[in-house]
């Protein structure tokens, strides 16, 4: 029998380390210690977001009985049911980490306390054994606009908590923006300290041990590609307003200014006004937190003519001595699509200068009823897969959540809206950007890019770089090209140049030294009055910003959109200079549009 136990204490004390690991596992409490996220500047190096210490409230549920909870929900200015509420879930967190072998014992009682809270526990702590307050950070935010590029950040959810165990109840992680793309770089790496603890969970020291203890990691400094000077100044254009702005470097695909409007504050969503702050933006009918620039869609209306026209040329039925007239609008049979006064015949550069209606609306039906194809299906199919290549109809793949795709409808949507026998005169509206076409104004503002760049683009995004090193995801390297040729970017270019000169819708809002190309758009709006739309790019040699502006219930795309957007443009390509337009910059930034 002694013989048998020797032989058993032997396995267990010498050949077996389970227990031995058990026993170290109980005596030893870690706890998180929470990095710096990642400070984030702008592509000049100007300050955006930086660190605040917040902290919470945690627990050792084991070591917490017996506490005066009553005295403990004075201090802390909570109820008996919250107490207790807080309390089991604490429980619960502490046995799935202690199961899991990760951060054991401790688990949060309270996230991000107020200061109040954290003045009165920190001068009681010695009265409740188990609790202690565990510091972490909070963003604050240096500027006050650009809050749907920032993003702002909230408590993770239980969906996330149980993908990734690197968080815990009550972690904040980035909801939008940046924050929220880029989170797994901007968090950083948490630390651990471990201390050893008795058999009444009373610590006893930290552990030296390299094997229980590591550092946290800050996130890397991230530099995103906004110009925030370019950014603050249009957001003062549009205020007042309701709308959106993009603005991008065609060579880059980096985005210059993502502007919102109505917007919020981004401080609003920062520590212990998040809760409240939140729930009224949410209810807010002006919906601040609604990122019209991606999310939004609108017919692009005349803006759209300078894809028709690319995309004709490539199709072999449009050049630039091609000739239509226009008799105050395009007529056939009953059907009339209507057009303002101008001169009759035009050609193709001063179609786009003008904008003529009647001239699209035939080139359209050019490219779809062109005999080189069986039917009018399958010319209508060749105009899809070219308005996809110029990503239209697809999301872009921009570096924000809720990118929507627009609408470039599919020959199954044109047959269940006309009937499956309709003819190219039945989806005519789709020639000016009416009828189902709906692009958001990434879009349109990447159409502007592409045309700047004559049939290429990047993928538009808002890191510039991340790190000592500028990482930049390969994604935002690659080039994506459009089914249309180079050759015939520059016949759509000439008449793009005229619109803002004399005799062009746009006339009276250009520069004399900057060459702007650019088209206007009026867009029906079945909710009340026409959207105002610009989409343009600048200079025409060697583009350096492409540009895209809507103004929801604006009217013509030159009474709103097309002095904001070329003001902006001469705001970027003529830094530190005074405005050679001040009575138009006098006039937006004064004027309201309902």
């Amino acid at each position: 029998m002694a013989l048998v136990y020797l032989i058993k204490i032997f396995r267990l004390q010498i050949l077996d380390s389970q227990y031995e690991q058990k026993a170290i596992n109980n005596a030893l409490n870690k706890i998180p210690i929470y990095p710096d996220r990642s400070i984030i500047y702008d592509r000049n190096g100007k300050l955006l977001v930086h660190n605040i210490a917040i902290y919470d409230l945690v627990v050792f549920p084991a070591k917490a009985k017996g506490i005066d909870s009553v005295a403990f929900c004075e201090i802390m200015r909570i109820t008996g049911d919250e107490y207790h509420k807080y309390m089991t879930l604490a429980r619960e967190n502490s046995k799935k980490r202690q199961k899991n072998n990760v951060f054991n014992g401790s688990a949060v009682f309270m996230s991000n306390l107020t200061k109040d809270q954290y003045s009165a526990i920190q001068e009681n702590l010695y009265r409740f054994p188990g609790f202690s307050v565990e510091p972490k950070t909070d963003r604050l935010y240096a500027v006050k606009g650009g809050a749907h590029i920032l993003g702002y950040m909230g408590e993770v959810s239980k969906k996330l908590l149980s993908k990734d165990p690197y968080y815990r109840p009550g972690d904040l992680v980035g909801i939008t923006g940046i924050e929220n793309t880029y989170e797994s770089y901007i968090r950083g790496v948490k630390g651990v300290k471990t201390v050893w603890q008795d058999r009444t969970y009373t610590e006893r020291g930290e552990a030296k041990d390299n094997e229980f203890n590591s550092p946290a990691q800050s996130g890397p400094d991230f530099f995103s590609s906004i110009d925030f000077e370019l950014q603050e100044f249009g957001e003062s254009l549009l205020d007042n307003k309701r709308g959106s702005v993009v603005a991008i470097e065609p060579s880059t695909g980096e985005i210059l200014a993502l502007i919102n409007k109505p917007d919020y504050d981004p401080n609003l969503l920062v520590g212990e006004a998040r809760s409240k702050s939140f729930k009224q933006l949410l209810i807010d009918p002006k919906k601040p937190l609604y990122n019209r620039a991606i999310k939004g869609v609108y017919p692009p209306g005349s803006t759209f003519k300078t894809v028709m026209a690319l995309i004709a040329c490539q199709e072999g039925v449009l050049k630039p001595s091609t000739l239509h007239g226009c008799s105050g609008g395009y007529h056939l049979g009953k059907l009339t699509v209507g057009c303002h006064p101008h001169g009759s015949p035009t050609d193709l550069k001063h179609s786009i200068g003008i904008s003529c209606n009647a001239y699209y609306c035939q080139v359209f039906r050019d490219i779809i009823d062109n005999p080189k194809y069986a039917n009018v299906k399958a010319g209508y199919a060749s105009l899809e897969k070219h308005l996809h290549s110029f990503g239209l109809g697809n999301k872009l793949g921009v570096d924000l959540p809720g990118e929507n795709k627009g609408n470039v409808p599919s020959l199954k949507q044109l047959d269940k809206r006309h009937g499956k026998n309709w003819k190219s005169s039945m989806i005519i509206s789709l020639a000016i950007g009416q009828g189902e076409i709906l692009l958001t104004p990434m879009q349109m503002a990447n159409c502007a890019a592409i045309i700047a760049n004559k049939g290429w683009f990047i993928t538009p995004h808002l890191v510039k770089g991340i790190g000592t090193s500028r990482y930049l995801p390969e994604d935002f390297k690659k080039k994506h090209y459009t089914t249309v040729s180079e050759l015939y970017y520059d016949w759509i270019i000439d008449g793009m140049e005229l619109v803002p000169k004399p005799g062009g819708t746009a006339t009276g809002t250009g520069f004399e030294d900057i060459v702007i190309c650019s088209k206007t758009g009026t867009a029906q709006n079945p909710h009340g009055q026409d959207h105002s739309l610009y989409i343009a790019f600048a200079p025409r040699d060697k583009p350096k910003i492409a540009i895209a502006v809507i103004v929801e219930n604006g009217g013509y795309g030159a009474t709103w959109a097309a002095p904001i957007a070329n003001l902006m443009i001469e705001k970027y390509l003529n830094k530190g200079k005074e405005s050679q337009r001040p009575e138009m910059l006098n006039r937006i930034r004064t004027s309201t549009v309902n």
